[in-house]
């Protein structure tokens, strides 16, 4: 897109996981990219050094704001006194939020909005994969990674957007939820499950916001939601003027050794994804695509060699007696549908689970008890908690007895050692029982692939 060579953008907070990945898109596209960030941690690091993008210095240099710029887009990490926003708002500067942006830059394309609690990034995966199947062009963004695209923002001339639209700030100064400012044509609910306690103290406030996405629907526009999560559906059946409602559930499925098979009728179809909640997300995204011209068809055929979004329930290795996964899950929902997948996958076989609380809600001592019986499907259950998170977000201290009550579990191992939990996985019996490691942290640094070989072997 030459037309773009002469435009110059600032990023505020350039490192984060998706503002890196539009950083590089419009790089791609011709614009002159500069940013800054205090911190900037891996794979943005790497990816930002790769395009020639990495801020020379860690830091905010107000000067680096001036009225060459064509305009500024600032990242959630950012804080409101952050001292190059309030230079761009000196000087007049257009400054948009992520969400902001993303919406100006497709505001003449028909927007698809996978919005939900839990699901969205597999949802949204599902149907870039697909399209990209069928060679419709189209443009993306994706909070993960996906095998066949190199990065989880692409924008393009193409005639639709597919958003993963999720209900957390737009920007340090606009707590409208991002899934708001994108204002779909298609809109789709996954499910609804509390999270977010720093932005949403109490679950209606936070139920809330869905209820005013999909409020948001367009006269003509189309509301896909999960009938099988009982708030989903209360807010997706509700009568709206003009708006086409369209209700799904899981996907027919049988399971045989250790595959799933779609069922359409008389036909089946092999999968290398599972889980039932993966059915539900396969339903919803077979839905979005079938009110964009992709035929029942075409979808099956193209979600056979769909290998799930990075992180999501992946394979780190396997073995004949023993299985080793590692999933983003860390909401109580997410944590209590994996176990389910596995135990479900694998019936023949024990499960440990182990969940690491890295995210503010799960250290939350006014949260946790959110928690209840989302480890109750694994035969065992192990909690991970790295103190100095506690301490980087600024919460007490959870003791052990606290974290086994909050999930209903007298029997939970909980570690606040990483070392120690190494020590007890790698020296465990693992005949006949497979683990699964879900966190959207890192454990405290432990090699999980490390981990996962000396238990396979």
């Amino acid at each position: 897109m030459s037309n773009n060579t002469s435009k110059k953008v600032h990023f505020i907070a350039i490192g984060g996981s998706v503002m890196h990945q539009l950083a590089i898109a419009l790089h791609k596209t011709g614009f002159e990219v500069s940013g800054s960030d205090d911190g900037i941690n891996d794979p943005s690091k790497s990816n930002l050094a790769k395009h020639g993008l990495l801020p020379e210095n860690l830091g905010w240099e107000a000067q680096k704001i001036n009225n060459n710029l064509d305009f500024v887009i600032v990242g959630m990490h950012a804080k409101a006194d952050n001292p190059e926003l309030l230079k761009a708002k000196e000087l007049g500067l257009t400054v948009y939020s992520f969400p902001e942006y993303i919406y100006e830059h497709s505001k003449n394309k028909e927007r698809i909005v996978i919005g939900g609690s839990h699901g969205k990034s597999s949802i949204t995966a599902m149907i870039m994969h697909v399209l990209h199947y069928c060679k419709k062009p189209f443009d993306f963004v994706v909070g993960a990674g996906l095998k066949g695209f190199d990065q989880m923002v692409a924008l393009s001339d193409a005639p639709i957007i597919i958003i993963e639209g999720d209900e957390y700030s737009s920007a340090p100064n606009d707590p409208t939820p991002k899934f708001l400012k994108y204002q779909h044509h298609i809109g789709v609910i996954s499910g609804i499950a509390w999270d977010h306690y720093n932005i949403y103290n109490t679950e209606d406030e936070y139920v809330k916001q869905f209820d005013i996405f999909a409020d948001a629907s367009p006269k003509c526009g189309t509301l896909i939601y999960c009938e099988e999560d009982s708030m989903a559906s209360l807010i997706g059946a509700k009568e709206r003027e003009a708006v086409t409602a369209l209700p799904y559930k899981t996907h027919p499925h049988i399971i045989e050794n250790g595959i799933s098979y779609l069922t359409d009728g008389e036909e089946s179809y092999a999968l290398k994804i599972f889980g039932q909640h993966n059915m539900q997300n396969i339903s919803a995204a077979k839905e979005v695509l079938m009110r964009i011209g992709v035929t029942k068809e075409k979808f099956f055929k193209a979600i056979q060699s769909f290998e799930g979004a990075d992180l999501r329930l992946t394979l780190l290795n396997k073995g004949s007696f023993a299985s080793v996964y590692k999933d983003f899950a860390h909401a109580p929902s997410k944590v209590k549908a994996s176990s389910l997948a596995i135990k479900q996958q694998y019936p023949d076989r024990d499960l440990v689970a182990c969940i690491e609380l890295h995210t503010f809600s799960s250290l939350n001592d006014k949260f946790i008890h959110q928690y209840k019986d989302s480890l109750s499907y694994p035969n065992e259950a192990i909690v991970y908690v790295n103190p100095k998170n506690l301490e980087k977000k600024g919460l007490p201290e959870l003791a052990a007895e606290d974290i086994k009550k909050a999930f209903n579990r007298r029997d939970l191992k909980v570690f606040f050692n990483s070392n120690e939990l190494k020590e007890y996985l790698c020296g465990r019996e693992w005949q006949r029982t497979n683990l699964v490691m879900m966190s959207s942290g890192n454990f405290g640094g432990l090699d999980l692939r490390e981990i996962s070989d000396i238990i396979v072997k």
